[in-house]
């Protein structure tokens, strides 16, 4: 349960420093829109288009593990080591 409060401390720091970075005002001059690849997808096909693993957070006999690539970030389930599954959280 110590792993926990680390995590959102992560998470917090993380979101800070994010949003600062993006300063809300839309994409740089020169830089096009980022379009997420699809709603749900999986973590594999993610990580082949960019996405950065952000954490792990166990969950029961599952872990939760947090993608995140320019301005769009997923939640993933991973069952397995080769069974995911990810929906997009923003």
């Amino acid at each position: 349960m110590k792993l926990l409060p680390l995590v959102a401390i992560v998470l917090f720091a993380a979101s800070g420093a994010f949003a600062q970075e993006v300063g809300g005002m839309g994409p740089k001059l020169g830089q096009g829109e980022v379009q997420p690849p699809a709603a749900k997808a999986s973590m594999g096909e993610l990580l082949s288009k960019g996405y950065e693993i952000k954490a792990a957070v166990p969950n029961g006999g599952k872990f939760v593990v947090f993608l995140q690539k320019d301005q769009s970030a997923y939640a993933c389930e991973m069952k397995s080591l080769t069974a995911s599954q990810c929906g997009t959280i923003n």
